[in-house]
């Protein structure tokens, strides 16, 4: 019987740094009101926060790879070097004393993050053989599903008994943590990764590669169109109270964790199949949480297998990557840089159509619109396998 590579536990050491991103990304939703009074700011610009993290992901994370590229960093120091820049904006954040010092921390941690994906996800391909890359991407990756679900609600816990800075404090020590991990057990990958930025930029003139990135920004713009705006869908269409709303979000993140946990088994021997068929789920369950968001068994329905899909796709996203380039930390940090700017997308589309006045729903064609995109855009692949 055919026994599948095994997976270094220092891969899973590698999600737990993607948890403590993750968290810290998302963690300024869970205290809003209490940031808002304390930087003497809007709730918008409290918000803003979270873009601005995402900004610095999208735009700052390829800039600092290239330098380090540039620089001729090996992988291994590059993420410890990473991730004392990660840990220097998360103190700069913990400490902020007003609104302008706080952005700031939040850009650096943007841009330290976005690399960090990047060069833990081309170490995890070094550490395990070509036909598991998949399977040790999910567990790296599963770092991104357990955040909301644990992660996130901690902070907040942190934040309700001793206030906001220690909630930021917190992921700055486990920052530490993570980058003394790193140092500890995560080994320098045998053999060359002196690649170059030269190197890297001719990997990136490849056109199954950047076919390969469009899905996934389409995926994850489908997913945020729709999961942005879940509160509100549910509380003022199905008509759930809001105490119910922590329940559904909990119930979404055990269904990303399971998703993730059956791509990442079936991605690299599968690949395109997971992914059009993850697709053809999100379109299926999108149109019905559209159509029938009135009802609280179709909408509760919809919004798991939106779980089950969307995010727990990215083992198959990244496998496909991988194989359309060299696993190069510019490639995948590109790959983060566009799927942060697809979700950026997703977000701002739907948040636009509830403005034009086309109501609560919206944001639900909007995702059905780019899950459609997302499916059609696998058609030449899948031409190329028939």
């Amino acid at each position: 019987m055919h026994r599948p590579p095994s997976i270094p536990f220092v891969v899973r050491l590698l999600g737990l740094t993607i948890f403590c991103l993750v968290t810290a990304e998302f963690m300024v939703a869970g205290m809003v009101p209490a940031l808002a009074a304390a930087l003497r700011v809007s709730v918008g610009a409290i918000g803003n926060l979270i873009a601005l993290y995402a900004l610095g992901m999208a735009v700052g994370g390829p800039v600092v790879v290239a330098l380090m590229l540039a620089l001729r960093l090996p992988h291994k120091p590059a993420l410890l070097w990473l991730l004392a820049l990660y840990v220097a904006g998360a103190a700069v954040a913990a400490a902020a004393g007003g609104y302008g010092t706080m952005a700031a921390g939040r850009i650096a941690m943007g841009m330290a993050s976005a690399a960090c994906f990047g060069v833990s996800l081309t170490l995890c391909a070094e550490l395990v053989a070509p036909e598991a890359r998949g399977r040790a991407a999910s567990l790296v990756l599963a770092g991104v599903m357990l955040a909301p679900v644990f992660g996130v609600p901690a902070t907040a816990w942190i934040k309700q008994r001793w206030g906001w800075r220690t909630s930021f404090w917190a992921v700055a020590a486990l920052s530490v943590l993570c980058t003394a991990v790193v140092a500890w057990r995560v080994p320098a990958p045998r053999g060359q990764e002196h690649a170059g930025l030269g190197a890297e930029l001719r990997a990136l003139r490849n056109g199954r590669l950047w076919a390969a990135y469009a899905t996934s920004a389409l995926i994850i713009g489908a997913t945020f169109a729709a999961f942005s705006y879940f509160s509100p869908i549910f509380t003022g269409v199905t008509g759930f109270a809001a105490p119910a709303i922590p329940w559904l979000l909990m119930a979404y993140g055990i269904a990303n964790v399971a998703g993730n946990f059956v791509v990442g088994r079936l991605a690299d021997r599968h690949m395109i199949g997971v992914l059009a068929g993850g697709l053809g789920v999100m379109v299926a369950a999108l149109g019905a949480f559209a159509l029938f968001a009135h009802s609280a068994p179709a909408s509760v329905a919809a919004f798991l297998a939106l779980g089950l899909t969307g995010v727990a796709l990215n083992p198959a996203m990244v496998a496909r990557v991988m194989r359309a380039a060299a696993p190069g930390p510019l490639v995948n940090t590109m790959h983060a840089s566009l799927i942060t700017t697809g979700l950026a997308f997703g977000t701002w589309a739907g948040g636009a159509a509830i403005d034009a006045d086309l109501g609560l729903r919206a944001p639900l064609w909007v995702g059905l619109a780019l899950a459609v995109a997302g499916l059609l855009s696998l058609a030449p692949a899948a031409a190329r396998r028939a």
